[in-house]
């Protein structure tokens, strides 16, 4: 439908205007970082500045002609661009210099294509560029806007340009019908989880930020990580065991980049639903990059887009190994609650830190007290036992058994409730 696309290997020529119209810039050495992802091969960079994108070619007729020399001097078969270019702008743009182009949502859209492994994050993938595609099929299609013809196909009619956009309609349909599907057995795991109690841990952050080194680094797993823009598409669960909670789910999830098209939010709505039903979120922050603040910013965006922003954070800085004289700790706030984390995801260094700050955040109602049993209670001893609760136990000078229990309130009032026990048999003076 476009411009054939090679193997691997192409040439690109990357193009940043800066505008002084007021608005939010886009980050050059990112759309780099973008390009190389997507495979291609960067061999110049034009910028330049207006005061506005001209409407007909986004840059100015100076810049065209340079682009122009600049694509014949390398024989690039791509340039890129660094905004968002309307379907009218790149098909001039094409027409002048004779090379394919690409804008910043098209280029995410094609390494989204790349990275995508599992059967959902194909859909989701091919419906974002679907809807991306469907204002941009005149392209593909100005030599058949015209009537079909031949024998048994004389008269009116419609266009090859309309068949194409009423196939593209039924597509996006079907794939709307097998996704919420995929939804409706994403919810019922949800609800599970829920029902059981098993809190959930989502990483979140900008892509790039170490999460799926994290991920792989707390579970032991072999998810696919690579020092560049989107190895993660796919969200990926796995269970964890931390202290005085028991078994967690850990979700690492798909980055977030600033100005990320709303057509992927829309797309990975249902991935992303982890993070919206998270009990904890772990905003993963590469403290080695300058731009970090701004990224903070951008995934707090996205999360109050998707409407995780009511989610309790803990905020972790990973990269301490690139940063000379840093060590991992845990920073609280004003109540003594962790707040953030500083740790190493490559080293392994400051990970006990993280479990310690996910377990005192989550593990607020844990019931931690000493509890003096008589010889006659040895059915409460015994349950207590099966539990997993009893830290240690002694026995005073009356012969009764004196435990130090540790277990989540909610399974003491249980199990005091199936035993018929009161429940101020149990919270009296907490250990310390």
């Amino acid at each position: 439908m476009f411009f054939d696309r090679p193997e691997s290997g192409e040439r690109a020529i990357l193009v940043h205007l800066q505008l002084s119209d007021g608005t939010e810039q886009e980050s050059p050495k990112e759309l780099e970082e973008l390009a190389l992802s997507a495979g291609a091969d960067p061999v110049e960079f034009l910028t330049g500045s207006r005061a506005q994108p001209s409407s007909r070619f986004f840059i100015g007729s100076g810049k065209l002609d340079e682009l122009r020399q600049l694509v014949n001097l390398h024989q690039a078969e791509l340039v890129i661009f660094n905004h968002a270019l309307s379907p009218t702008q790149e098909r001039n743009i094409e027409r002048e210099i004779q090379s394919r182009v690409l804008d910043r949502t098209g280029l995410i859209l094609d390494i989204f294509a790349q990275r995508a492994r599992t059967h959902e994050g194909k859909l989701q993938v091919e419906l974002a560029q679907l809807d991306h595609m469907s204002t941009r099929l005149v392209r593909g299609w100005t030599h058949l806007e015209r009537q079909k013809g031949g024998i048994g196909l004389r008269g009116p009619g419609e266009t090859q340009l309309e068949t194409d956009r009423r196939l593209l309609r039924a597509r996006m349909k079907s794939i709307h019908k097998r996704l919420e599907k995929v939804r409706k057995q994403r919810d019922q795991g949800r609800r599970s989880r829920m029902r059981a109690e098993v809190p959930t841990l989502s990483l979140v952050g900008y892509t790039n930020a170490g999460k799926s080194t994290l991920f792989n680094r707390l579970t032991a797993s072999q998810v696919y990580a690579a020092d560049q823009l989107f190895a993660t598409l796919d969200p990926t669960l796995r269970r964890v065991e931390v202290q005085d909670v028991g078994p967690a789910i850990l979700a690492d999830t798909v980055g977030f980049i600033r100005h990320l098209p709303h057509k992927l939010v829309e797309a990975f709505r249902a991935t992303l639903q982890e993070t919206v039903d998270a009990t904890l979120l772990l905003h993963v922050i590469d403290c080695h990059d300058d731009e970090r603040h701004g990224h903070v910013a951008e995934v707090e965006k996205v999360l109050q887009e998707i409407g995780a922003d009511e989610v309790p954070v803990l905020e972790v800085y990973n990269k301490i190994d690139l940063l000379p004289g840093r060590s991992s700790r845990i920073d609280r706030n004003e109540e003594g609650k962790p707040q953030r984390v500083w740790l190493s995801a490559v080293s392994g260094e400051g990970c006990d830190l993280l479990f310690q700050a996910v377990s005192e955040l989550l593990a607020e109602d844990v019931f931690h007290q000493a509890l003096v049993l008589r010889p006659d209670e040895g059915q409460f001893r015994a349950r207590l036992y099966a539990a997993g609760a009893v830290v240690q136990e002694q026995t005073d000078a009356d012969g009764n058994a004196v435990l130090e229990v540790r277990m989540q309130k909610k399974d003491m009032l249980q199990l005091l409730s199936r035993l018929g026990l009161p429940a101020e048999r149990c919270f009296t003076s907490s250990v310390h």
